[in-house]
C-alpha cells in the first residue's frame, strides 16, 4: 500500500469473515471516526495558534516539541504496535499531538505568508471530497496499476525528503527543487498530485476490508487516512508559501 500505516499485515492480523453487524469494522464507521480524530486535531490545533498569535513563544516551543515527539511515537506505536481496543485512546492522542504541531507551525507560517493557511486548509478539503467523489463515481478506478504508480512514486519522493533530511546536517540543498523556481514550484505541484491520489488508494483499502475486521479497526482506518490527509495539507502549504515568495 502507498500509505505505510494502512499495511496489508496490520488488517490480516485481525482478518475474519464470521464478524456480524456492529461487531465488525464498516466504511461509515471509519468516516466517523475520521472526523473524530480530525476535531481532536482541531481543537489542539486552535490552542497552539492561538498561543503563537498571542505571544507565548516559549509555550509554543514546548507544546510543539511534545507534539512533535508525540506524534512520532504514537505513530510508530499505532502502526506497527498491536491492533486492539486501545486504538480508541490512540489514535485521538495522535491527532491531538498532531494539531499541537501543526498549530503553532500554521500560525507562524500565516505571519510570514497572511492567508496561505485558510487557503491549504480549503485546498485540503476539496482535494479530499474531490477524490471522494472520482474514487465513488469510478471516474478514477483504483486498480493494480494505478496502486503501483502511486506506491513507487511516493516511495520516490520519501527517498528525496529523506535525502535533504541528511544533506541538511552538511548545510547542503538538493539544487531547484525546494526553492520557490518554477522547477520548485513544479515539484510541489507533482507532490500534491501524487498526495491527493493516495487518498484513492486509501479509501480502497478501507472499503475493501470493511466487513471482514474488528470494528475498532475504524479507528485505524481513522489514523491512516488522517495521515495522509495532514501529508496533502502540508504538501499545499508548501506550494502556496512558494507561489507567494515568488510574488511578493
Amino acid at each position: 500500500m502507498s500509505n505505510p500505516v494502512l499495511g496489508e499485515r496490520s488488517f490480516r492480523s485481525s482478518f475474519d469473515t464470521s464478524l456480524e453487524g456492529s461487531h465488525a469494522m464498516t466504511v461509515n464507521g471509519t468516516i466517523i471516526k475520521t472526523c473524530f480524530l480530525g476535531l481532536f486535531m482541531a481543537l489542539t490545533f486552535a490552542y497552539t495558534w492561538y498561543l503563537q498569535i498571542a505571544g507565548f513563544a516559549d509555550k509554543v516551543a514546548i507544546l510543539r516539541m511534545a507534539g512533535t515527539i508525540g506524534g512520532l511515537v504514537l505513530v510508530l506505536f499505532i502502526s506497527f504496535g498491536p491492533k486492539n481496543r486501545f486504538l480508541a485512546i490512540t489514535t485521538p492522542l495522535y491527532a491531538m499531538c498532531q494539531g499541537l504541531f501543526l498549530g503553532s507551525y500554521s500560525a507562524l507560517v500565516n505571519q510570514y505568508f497572511p492567508g496561505v493557511v485558510s487557503q491549504a486548509a480549503i485546498g485540503t478539503i476539496l482535494a479530499l471530497f474531490g477524490m471522494f467523489a472520482l474514487y465513488k463515481s469510478k471516474i478514477i478506478k483504483c486498480t493494480d496499476t494505478f496502486k503501483m504508480v502511486i506506491i513507487n512514486s511516493t516511495f520516490v519522493i520519501f527517498c528525496i525528503y529523506l535525502l535533504q533530511f541528511v544533506l541538511s546536517f552538511f548545510h547542503i540543498t538538493i539544487p531547484g527543487i525546494f526553492s520557490n523556481s518554477l522547477v520548485g514550484i513544479g515539484f510541489s505541484i507533482v507532490v500534491v498530485a501524487i498526495a491527493s491520489f493516495n487518498l484513492i488508494v486509501d479509501f480502497d483499502f478501507v472499503e475493501r476490508y470493511a466487513g471482514q475486521v474488528e470494528s475498532y479497526f475504524e479507528w485505524y482506518g481513522g489514523f491512516a487516512l488522517l495521515v495522509t490527509i495532514l501529508w496533502l495539507y502540508i504538501e499545499i502549504l508548501n506550494l502556496l508559501m512558494k507561489i507567494q515568495s515568488r510574488n511578493s
